[in-house]
Order: C-alpha cells, then structure tokens, then sequence
C-alpha cells in the first residue's frame, strides 16, 4: 500500500476514535476523599465568586445535573443559593419513584424553563503531584482550577481556565 492510500484510513480511524470519545459519559463528582486535608467549603465559596464573575447571580438558574451528596457538592449549593442563584438538584433515584438504589442525573431539560443552564461538577485529586483539580461546567462551557497541597493548606495554582 502506497501513503496516499493509507491516508484516508488513518483519517477515518482518527475520526471514529475522537468521536467516540465524545459518545462515551464522563464521570461527574467529587473523587476526594472526605479525610483529605482540602477545605471544600472554601473551595465551593472560591468556585461560586467565580461563577458570579460570569454569570450573574440573580438572573442565572442553574440545573444541577448530579446529586450533591458529597461535602462539596452541599457546599457549592448552598454557596450558589446564598449568592443569589436559583438551583435546582439533582433527585435521587429513589426518590424518584424508581426501584432502582442509588442516585440518577436529572435531565436539565425537564421541568426547567430554557433559562436554565445544567451544571456539573468534578473535584478530583492526583496523588502523584498533590495536585487537586476542580472543574465545573455550565452547559457547553467549563471552567477549571488546579490546587496544590502544601503544608496542610490548599493553594491555587494558577489561574481559572475557560474552555467556551
């Protein structure tokens, strides 16, 4: 086979491995362990001044996509709604009339007016560096922070990155 006719089957196989990565769910939560030394209060009261940053309280609602179960889960919603945001939850399965146990995602679109954005979390960690990475998404737009531990504390370090 010559290259020029290898191409397009690289090109198609490149093409069907990147989409069906994009078919594939992410996982959403919080991937941190509550004993870990991170204040997520502080760390949902970071990400709510964010998000007022650019999108403002008070005329944004927010569809929270995932249950908020966890210490930052609670806490960024609580956060939200002190800020000014209207935020409706994610209700647990069981909750929901299902014989099934455990928790399933609200469909943002259901019930909700079209102003409302669906939301979605990720607080993970990476041992390996001590790096804790928080990424929140709202609708196609995702902003995302990396913390360092040192010293019992948590820092930023950097910037928010926004991905439009």
């Amino acid at each position: 086979m010559t290259m020029t006719r290898r191409l397009p089957l690289t090109g198609l196989v490149l093409a069907v491995w990147v989409l069906g990565g994009c078919a594939t769910g992410r996982p959403y939560g919080n991937f941190v362990a509550t004993s870990a030394a991170l204040d997520q209060p502080a760390l949902a009261a970071q990400a709510t001044r964010q998000l007022a940053a650019l999108w403002p309280p008070a005329r944004t609602r927010f569809a929270l996509t995932q249950p908020a179960a966890d210490t930052f889960g609670a806490a960024l919603v609580g956060q939200l709604r002190a800020a000014g945001y209207a935020v409706q939850e994610a209700v647990p399965a069981a909750a929901a009339g299902s014989p099934a146990l455990g928790t399933a995602p609200v469909d943002p679109a259901a019930g909700l007016t079209s102003e409302a954005l669906p939301l979605h979390y990720v607080l993970d960690h990476d041992a390996g560096t001590d790096l804790y990475r928080l990424t929140l998404s709202v609708g196609e737009q995702s902003i995302t922070r990396a913390y360092l531990a040192q010293g019992g504390t948590v820092r930023p370090a950097g910037a928010w990155v926004r991905r439009e």
